[in-house]
């Protein structure tokens, strides 16, 4: 499942991690499976993460033994997105091209 549509309009990373995190909305991801799925150096995930925390996007819970990163509900999708939906020609270009 993807991130709602306005949220896409973000650095590739931010949406790279938002998507990860809006697949597994119930249960979160630590900091090494969020690396794993996004597949970025962690300078990068952490700036990624720190600019979608700071814009209130996600939820980080600290809980016994293990950092839990949730996707804040306004990310996610009342009705669950389809990966192979139509793109506008920006996002098809955003995943093509690095900026």
């Amino acid at each position: 499942m993807r991130a709602k549509r306005e949220y896409r309009d973000r650095t590739r990373t931010q949406v790279a991690v938002l998507d990860a995190l809006v697949d597994r909305a119930d249960e979160g991801m630590s900091v090494f499976e969020l690396r794993a799925a996004v597949e970025v150096d962690i300078d990068e995930l952490e700036t990624a993460l720190s600019t979608l925390k700071q814009d209130g996007l996600i939820v980080v819970e600290s809980g016994g033994s293990e950092t839990v990163i949730k996707p804040d509900e306004q990310v996610i999708p009342e009705a669950p997105t389809d990966e192979n939906e139509d793109q506008t020609i920006g996002e098809w270009l955003r995943d093509r091209f690095p900026f």
